[in-house]
């Protein structure tokens, strides 16, 4: 049982829908999660199964046409979905920060990096401007840049230093939860690797603070999650320790998350893929959403939606076919 005291996040039945003129897109319908005071979880799912949306959500940033229609998310016990916009504002970057997913698009390119990272500080926090850039290059040194890059502009950086700007504006106000969407998709596999190892360095070195990773793919998921959420067309398929998931996944989708990862450590490496597409949003199938790409579909699963059942040590899963 997870005390209050080491929650730092609880969120319970969120939907977050898109109202569009063709019809609504439910992005996210009745998702639950926690997470532990200095643990991190994986978001994973293919294009479009909600993960950005949840992370948006908890922001409280949803680009329009978005609604969170439903559902409560309490951050260290207070629920932020009942705080006026003033008291969002305040609590974002200070307590909730975001690692986007293109960091050329969230730099501003008539700012040197350096003042961007300082003007996060000086919102949020009541210090000097002299010891808000003494941060500023502490925090670039400790995300692999020389100090002096300060006063560079973003066009002026690599694609893998900006990202690297990009978390130390994250870790600006030493936030309690940060949010990692996507962060290393445009990067080539080298900075991959060193961005990840970034991530998980600093995620030691902060005990106390929490991380939100999310991804579409399993092999960074493993490198640094404990516990991992698996999004399928905006529904809770699997959720569990990271090891149950790679060891014991339930799921007919985690399962062939798992089996599309190569393992290098076998006398012959093979995977297999999932066959068909991730469904159209706006027009859901029936009964489970993955049963047209489920080779064990049974009439029910074209029926009636799964509900989410524990089946013990904190997994859950959401199939007809898993018996609780």
């Amino acid at each position: 049982m997870i005390s209050m005291i080491d929650l730092t996040l609880d969120v319970k039945d969120l939907r977050s829908y898109y109202f569009l003129p063709q019809g609504v897109i439910k992005a996210v319908d009745s998702v639950n999660f926690k997470i532990e005071k200095g643990k991190t979880l994986g978001i994973i799912g293919e294009s479009g199964s909600g993960k950005s949306t949840i992370a948006w959500s908890i922001m409280r940033h949803l680009p329009h046409p978005g609604k969170i229609v439903k559902g409560e998310i309490f951050y260290k016990g207070k629920n932020i979905l009942e705080l006026d916009m003033e008291e969002m504002r305040r609590i974002r970057w200070k307590e909730i920060s975001m690692i986007t997913q293109s960091a050329m698009n969230a730099l501003d390119p008539l700012m040197r990096i350096g003042n961007q990272i300082t003007e996060a500080i000086l919102v949020h926090e009541d210090i000097t401007k002299n010891m808000a850039l003494k941060r500023t290059k502490k925090l670039l040194e400790e995300v692999g840049l020389k100090a002096s890059r300060f006063v560079n502009y973003p066009h002026e950086l690599s694609g893998g230093m900006k990202q690297r700007v990009m978390i130390a504006m994250a870790l600006a106000c030493r936030a309690g939860l940060i949010i990692a969407d996507e962060p290393t998709t445009a990067l080539d596999v080298i900075v991959q690797a060193q961005i990840l190892k970034l991530l998980e360095d600093l995620r030691e070195s902060m005990e106390s603070s929490s991380v939100i990773f999310i991804s579409h793919d399993l092999s960074v998921i493993v490198e640094i999650c404990d516990k991992v959420l698996i999004m399928y067309g905006g529904k809770m398929m699997e959720y569990a320790e990271m090891q149950t998931i790679i060891k014991n996944a339930l799921h007919p989708y985690s399962r062939g998350l798992v089996n599309s990862f190569p393992r290098i450590n076998e006398a012959e490496m093979s995977f297999e893929s999932i066959p068909g597409s991730p469904p159209d949003m706006m027009r859901l199938p029936s009964g489970c959403v993955f049963h047209p790409r489920c080779e064990n579909a049974k009439h029910i699963c074209r029926e009636e939606r799964p509900k989410i059942i524990d089946v013990g040590n904190n997994h859950f899963v959401a199939c007809h076919l898993i018996k609780s």
